[in-house]
């Protein structure tokens, strides 16, 4: 991976990043503040919270997302440590999709006449755990790099005992 690659991605993972904690202090800010009064109709203040949550865990995907990028700047990714960052990954999409759910479960007595607008949400909730399968099946594939790299590391120090 370039250095121009690497750091254009750093770049837009860093503006992210730094867009999710603002919104999770103005978020924090109105829980704690109650600046802006609830009427009664939406329940903010649990969408408020989930939202915090939500943002936690995208957070930690892409602290991990970093650390995997620099892992692959060095050329260090084929290794066991990488396996910590794919397993955070996993465990923020989860997160996410939870979140999700909860958000479907908060939203859904509103759509008592429309209950399609729950069913589409539940089904985007299923989607995100789908990608976090994706990336499970990504982390196997990872596995398996690792294992022929250390092999083939094995082998090659067999065969400069013999050279």
């Amino acid at each position: 991976m370039g250095r121009l690659t690497v750091g254009a991605l750093r770049a837009v993972l860093a503006v992210v990043f730094t867009g999710t904690v603002l919104v999770q202090v103005l978020m924090a800010w109105m829980l704690i503040s109650g600046s802006d009064p609830e009427d009664g109709s939406v329940p903010l203040t649990a969408f408020r919270v989930i939202t915090i949550v939500g943002l936690l865990s995208a957070e930690v995907a892409l602290v991990c997302v970093w650390r995997l990028v620099g892992m692959v700047r060095r050329g260090t990714v084929f290794s066991h440590a990488a396996f910590r960052y794919v397993d955070g990954v996993i465990g923020s999409i989860v997160a996410a999709a939870l979140t999700w759910f909860a958000v479907t479960a908060v939203n859904a007595p509103g759509q008592r006449e429309d209950p399609g607008v729950t069913v589409i949400m539940a089904g985007i909730g299923v989607a995100v755990l789908g990608v976090a399968l994706i990336v499970l099946v990504l982390r196997m594939l990872l596995a398996q790099a690792v294992a022929r790299d250390v092999e083939a590391t094995r082998m090659q120090a067999e065969l400069d005992e013999v050279i």
